[in-house]
C-alpha cells in the first residue's frame, strides 16, 4: 500500500506563501464504465489550501500535485470522528450514571461534543500544521524528439 495520497489539481490563487488548488474529488466508483447509469457515483470540486514551498514558482492555471500521507488521513479521521464518538458516549453514560434523565443526558452529551469541536477549532493552527498537503509541480512532458 502506498504511503502517500495524491491529488492532481489546478492552481486557483497564489498569495502570502499559500496556494489554493482546485481538485476533483471522485468516489471510487466514478471511474466505472457503468457510473453514468447507476447514479451512485459522485464527484465534487474542492479548493484545498496548502503552504507554497519557497523553491516553487507557481501561477494561476498551473497543474500541481497535492501530496498527503496515510498517517495524516488517519489522524484526520480520529480527530473528526473517533474522539467525538468517545466524548459523546463517555458524557452520555456519565450523565446517566449521575442520575440525570435520558433527555438531560443526551443534552449533556451533545454539549460535550460541541465543546470538543470548539477546542478543536481553537487549536486549528496546530492541527493544520500536522494535516497539511505538500505541493509538487507537475512534470512538464515534451514531445520534442518523440518522432525519431
Amino acid at each position: 500500500m502506498s504511503e502517500n495520497i495524491t491529488h492532481t489539481g489546478i492552481v486557483q490563487a497564489v498569495a502570502d506563501g499559500r496556494v489554493s488548488v482546485r481538485i476533483l474529488q471522485a468516489s471510487a466508483c466514478s471511474s466505472c464504465a457503468a457510473a453514468r447509469l447507476c447514479r451512485s457515483s459522485e464527484s465534487k470540486e474542492k479548493i484545498i489550501e496548502a503552504q507554497l514551498p519557497a523553491a516553487l514558482q507557481l501561477s494561476v492555471g498551473d497543474s500541481v500535485t497535492l501530496v498527503g500521507t496515510v498517517r495524516q488521513s488517519t489522524l484526520a479521521v480520529v480527530l473528526a470522528y473517533l474522539i467525538p464518538l468517545v466524548v459523546l458516549l463517555a458524557a452520555l453514560f456519565g450523565a446517566v450514571g449521575c442520575g440525570l434523565s435520558e433527555l438531560e443526558s443526551a443534552g449533556v452529551a451533545l454539549c460535550a461534543v460541541a465543546v470538543y469541536y470548539l477546542v478543536l477549532y481553537a487549536c486549528r493552527e496546530r492541527v493544520s500544521r500536522q494535516l497539511s498537503f505538500r505541493v509538487e509541480a507537475e512534470p512538464v512532458t515534451s514531445d520534442v524528439g518523440a518522432e525519431m
